[in-house]
């Protein structure tokens, strides 16, 4: 047995003996094969990428289910929203393969940029650069490509929060230091999401922000006073907001304006309830000629009456248990950074899931939130697909997580004798 060592306990979350970030910091002509090949390509979550890669599959049938009829009559196509789909999902496959085999830690000399670049997106589009869709420009046109924004600041405000939170340790607690910084950067992102107008988007990153404040051990006083100052803002944005007020009469009193602002909740919850506890069978529905845009923020309601009760309460599950093998990850993460970054992206997922799936069952009113995975776009589905392959990346055992080999003799392990001593304090033995 090896000889007692002097070094304290290892915490579970500190690490220590990790490498100091410059070691991943990346060099600037340093190629995407060369970082590919520096990863030891040990086993990701198994049951996490599965279900991951069968949701993606799910969704483009179903997008053709929910949208055949609409692109016959829009395009002359019944296969042109699947065709589109189709290839959204297979470039989602391999940015998540990529994502998966990119050590997570170096994404740390990326924060920034993704920050400012998220920031400067967002910006664009409130400043006449934006693409209209529907009442709100939510999009930029980059070429061939149009690319919605705000789906991108959920996961950049999530990489910077994970980065910033780990650097501040106990700083947390301060709020100077560890609160108001990121209430005051979110806020700014959030202001910009306002803007397009995107309230659910903005709604979202406040969310993430207050998780994991909380997560990282904020204040629980801060967290609740500032929760309760900005739902009041919230409730004075739909009050004073006249189109905002409208909806939410609208959904208040379905029956009353089912034929005006409330006709596409009236026909999402029709849908779900023609479809049963055994649905009508995929491919069969016919809410779909009346249910505008039903293969977007609306498809949960198609998937109720084709595939019935059952096959929603299938779908719920599905996502408790990513939200769940995320979590799990987050816990066994080897530091901090990739703990907050493990948990940030599990309630993305999950706060999403659940408010799509509310809304469509109007439960809460209308808001432009995108079913992970199964909704039609290409924004939202490469990146979650990005953020799944972060959460892979960081479920690789700790052992597969080789260095550089140049870098590799600079690096202090721990001895055994402090990680058999910290395993007997943390209760595993």
């Amino acid at each position: 047995m090896a000889a007692p060592s002097d070094s304290p306990p290892r915490n579970r979350h500190a690490a220590p003996e990790e490498p100091p970030p410059e070691v991943f910091a990346a060099k600037p002509a340093q190629s995407l094969a060369a970082l590919l090949k520096e990863c030891v390509a040990g086993p990701v979550d198994p049951v996490l990428a599965a279900i991951v890669i069968a949701l993606i599959g799910f969704g483009v049938v179903m997008v053709y289910s929910a949208s055949a009829i609409e692109a016959t009559v829009r395009y002359r196509d019944a296969q042109f929203f699947l065709k589109k789909q189709a290839i959204y999902a297979a470039v989602a496959l391999v940015v998540m393969w990529l994502s998966s085999r990119i050590d997570y830690r170096r994404l740390r000399p990326f924060t920034y940029p993704i920050l400012f670049g998220v920031a400067g997106m967002l910006l664009l589009t409130v400043i006449g650069f934006g693409h209209k869709a529907g009442n709100a420009y939510r999009w930029l046109n980059l070429g061939p490509v149009n690319v919605q924004p705000a789906e991108v600041a959920k996961l950049g405000v999530v990489v910077w929060l994970a980065y910033s939170l780990s650097k501040k340790a106990e700083r947390i607690k301060s709020f100077s230091v560890g609160f108001l910084p990121h209430l005051l950067v979110v806020g700014v992102l959030g202001l910009l999401c306002l803007k397009q107008p995107d309230f659910g988007s903005a709604v979202v990153l406040m969310f993430l922000t207050f998780t994991l404040m909380f997560v990282a051990g904020a204040r629980l006083p801060y967290i609740l006073a500032f929760i309760g100052l900005m739902g009041f803002g919230a409730v004075g944005l739909v009050r004073f907001s006249a189109y905002r007020y409208a909806r939410y009469l609208a959904w208040a009193d379905m029956e009353g304006n089912r034929n005006d602002l409330a006709y596409q909740p009236f026909q999402s919850v029709m849908s779900f309830g023609s479809g049963g506890i055994h649905g009508l069978g995929v491919g069969r529905g016919l809410q779909v000629l009346y249910l505008p845009e039903a293969h977007t923020d609306f498809i949960s309601a198609i998937i109720g009456e084709e595939m019935g009760f059952l096959g929603i309460l299938a779908l719920c599950a599905v996502y408790l248990v990513i939200v769940a093998r995320g979590v799990k990850i987050a816990w066994n993460a080897p530091d901090d950074y990739g703990s907050f970054l493990a948990f940030g992206i599990s309630t993305l997922f999950g706060v999403q899931a659940l408010t799509n799936l509310c809304v469509a069952m109007a439960i809460l009113p209308t808001k432009g939130l995108t079913l992970p995975f199964l909704s039609y776009g290409g924004s939202s589905l490469v990146v979650n697909a990005a953020a799944v392959g972060i959460l892979l990346n960081i479920s690789r055992p700790r052992h597969a997580r080789a260095l550089p080999e140049k870098n590799q003799k600079d690096v202090k392990l721990p001895s055994a004798s402090a990680v058999v001593a910290t395993s007997a304090e943390e209760g595993a033995w």
